[in-house]
């Protein structure tokens, strides 16, 4: 499955929310997650929505999973790149680590935000969600 997951907040931090949408290998969706997250940062948000992303294609039945961002970071630091230097998105990435080994095969590749449109759409709508009081 394909997991192409993002985060989005307004300010930083500010109202956040999580998009992800999961699809087969042939392009069918199969889970859709839109969601507010309170108050956070856009990197929190971003990591929050691979957590919710990964957990939603466990529940499916993946075994093998893609996971698709537009934050050179976030993929940076899953893919062991970079380090994760700020404490408060530590537990998160271990969260994620967690999360991964659970899965046969998995990759993380970073895509242009044209390529995550979906998913920004979903964060987006997430953030307002949230700001409309639906928690």
């Amino acid at each position: 499955m394909i997991v192409a997951c993002d985060g989005a907040a307004r300010g930083n931090p500010g109202p956040a929310g999580i998009g992800v949408q999961v699809t087969t290998d042939a392009g069918e969706v199969v889970g859709e997650i839109a969601r507010g997250i309170g108050e956070a940062t856009n990197n929190v948000a971003e990591y929050t929505a691979v957590v919710e992303g990964l957990s939603l294609a466990q529940e499916l039945g993946a075994r093998s999973v893609t996971l698709r961002s537009d934050s050179l970071l976030l993929v940076s630091q899953l893919t062991g790149r970079y380090r994760v230097k700020a404490p408060h998105l530590q537990p998160l990435h271990h969260q994620v680590r967690r999360l991964a080994a659970g899965f046969d095969r998995i990759s993380f590749e970073h895509v242009p935000r044209e390529g995550n449109r979906e998913a920004d759409r979903l964060a987006n709508e997430g953030v307002d969600l949230w700001l409309a009081g639906e928690r």
